[in-house]
């Protein structure tokens, strides 16, 4: 009998081949913020895969918007670039789809070429940097930048578009008490928090049009005290199935206060530092990396228990489960819940034929055994799993991701 997971799957005006997805995992292969022939075969391979849609990550909607230097910049210029990429996908029988952010406070001057922006003022300890906390009249026109970026992901070709509103980039910096300690409309209240967020959507809905799938990445808890819980993140689901929005990605975290609680497992610190080139930060974060980024334990299908709850509470929304799926098992497990579709990163990193590979084996799995070293070279060059390289690894990182794998 057909696995579920090989059914079609119809989000807003979009269907899918089959019920996977290709989440929005940063690349870092975007040198000059613009698309490169490395992006490409990458997200063509994964489509010769057999995934249902691949999901570029995570293309800045503004210039102030971009959080590292290898990272996409939607403006008109990379159009072409766009075009090509999302042309191959689709020759391959995979639809295509981009995921549009603002990174608010989670950037540097060097980077996005001004200070940094958030939801209120204040310094960020991850960049270093001050931040500067933006003024109500500034919002619509940020808004506005999404429904632009929209626009410019349907004249490159993309089926679907994904907003990200968690991982504490800007929308969540909005969401989340922890982050908005504003005294405006656009603070206080959650009703108040999630203001801004509404803005976003109607621009972002305006732009797709009726042709168009929009995804909404959301936090389903932002993992740590004082941030956004279950209770709050609920009321911001149902607002966005309000707003418009075809399907919710229930994800958690925050980036910049509690990553692996996105990622799960321990971050390789040393693998970590050995690609970065500024001396300061390379032994700055080899001397606290351990404090500052904190393991928390991997489980497969790690989302998998608060997922359900939203599912309980929003019978009718399509809901795309994301987190620790590795084996065709669990995927079919998650799909018998009720969610329409599944999203995978580091397996499909790891294997991006793993799709065709779950098609042909009863009880496929992927070979990832979650060392993170993929995430921690992604930070000063491309996203790569250390079973695939082409280089020889120094034995101090060999060393380190055998410890980490046996854990």
């Amino acid at each position: 009998m057909l696995s579920k997971i090989f059914t079609p799957v119809r989000i807003g005006p979009l269907t899918l081949r089959n019920r996977t997805i290709r989440s929005a995992a940063f690349e870092s292969m975007c040198p000059g913020n613009a698309p490169s022939e490395q992006l490409l075969k990458y997200h063509q391979s994964v489509a010769a895969g057999g995934v249902g849609m691949t999901t570029v990550a995570y293309a800045a909607v503004t210039q102030s918007g971009l959080s590292f230097e290898r990272q996409l910049w939607m403006r008109k210029e990379i159009v072409g670039g766009l075009r090509q990429l999302t042309d191959a996908v689709h020759a391959e029988g995979a639809a295509a789809s981009i995921q549009l952010g603002h990174c608010g406070n989670m950037s540097h001057k060097s980077i996005c070429g001004c200070t940094p922006v958030g939801a209120t003022t204040g310094f960020n300890l991850y960049s270093p940097t001050f931040v500067r906390g933006l003024r109500a009249d500034e919002l619509p026109a940020m808004a506005r930048a999404y429904g632009d970026a929209v626009r410019l992901a349907r004249e490159s070709g993309f089926d679907a578009v994904e907003i990200h509103a968690g991982h504490g980039y800007l929308i969540s910096q909005f969401l989340s008490p922890y982050t908005n300690r504003r005294h405006d409309i656009y603070g206080g209240s959650l009703e108040n928090r999630m203001r801004f967020m509404d803005q976003c959507m109607e621009e972002v809905m305006k732009a797709a049009g009726d042709d168009m799938a929009v995804i909404v990445k959301m936090n389903m808890r932002d993992g740590f005290k004082g941030g956004m819980e279950i209770d709050e993140a609920l009321q911001v689901a149902k607002r966005l199935q309000a707003d418009g929005a075809h399907a919710l990605v229930l994800s958690g975290g925050f980036v910049s206060k509690a990553p692996m609680y996105v990622m799960r497992g321990a971050m390789p610190i040393r693998s970590m530092t050995h690609y970065m080139t500024t001396w300061w930060l390379k032994y700055g974060v080899r001397m606290v990396g351990k404090w500052m980024i904190p393991t928390v334990p991997f489980k497969e299908a790690y989302f998998l228990d608060d997922a359900l709850l939203f599912r309980k509470e929003l019978p009718d929304m399509p809901l795309i489960y994301v987190g620790g799926l590795v084996a065709k098992d669990r995927v079919e497990e998650v799909l018998d819940h009720g969610f329409c579709a599944v999203q995978m990163g580091r397996a499909l990193l790891n294997d991006p034929a793993f799709v065709n590979k779950m098609r042909d084996e009863d009880h496929a799995r992927c070979a990832c055994r979650h060392s993170n070293y993929c995430i921690a070279r992604m930070y000063s060059i491309d996203m790569a799993c250390h079973q695939h390289l082409d280089e020889e690894l120094p034995p101090c990182l060999k060393k380190e991701i055998d410890k980490l794998e046996m854990l």
